[in-house]
């Protein structure tokens, strides 16, 4: 195992539980999502999602807010500033060996390949509200303090 690389400041991976909390008014995260979203942009963070949270985020927007949303959310992600990272090999062989040596969690296929391309990245925080980023150790942009 490699010895962890300090992460580069201001830099944020976008999770689709942050895209969803923070268009949709119903989610109970959708506050806290707005004012994270807000102090993000307003700082001047650099944006990064994998191919794979595209895919997750618009199959989640087409089940809970319709198709209009899902086709609104790929065009804005796809003319927006954040980088869309698509997974390398090594990313999909890390994400299995996370999900092979975490054998009490369940996190996702797509979870453990964002923490590869995070690691491989050096992003630290997510913009997440998704408790699967802390168990892997990683920071959460978005909960607040008393819901962590």
């Amino acid at each position: 195992m490699t010895e962890p690389r300090t992460p580069r400041p201001r830099q944020v991976f976008l999770d689709s539980s942050g895209f969803l909390a923070l268009v949709n008014p119903r989610d109970t995260h959708h506050t806290q999502a707005r004012a994270a979203w807000e102090r993000l942009t307003k700082e001047g963070w650099r944006t990064f999602t994998s191919n794979l949270v595209v895919a997750e985020t618009h199959a989640l927007f087409l089940t809970r807010l319709g198709r209009d949303r899902a086709t609104a959310f790929l065009r804005s992600i796809l003319q927006s500033s954040t980088t869309i990272v698509r997974l390398s090999q090594q990313d999909e062989q890390h994400a299995q060996d996370i999900i092979f040596r975490y054998d009490d969690k369940n996190f996702s296929y797509t979870d453990a390949s964002s923490f590869a391309v995070m690691e491989r990245l050096r992003i630290g925080p997510a913009f997440t509200f998704d408790h699967n980023f802390a168990q892997y150790g990683l920071e959460m942009i978005g909960p607040s303090e008393e819901s962590r």
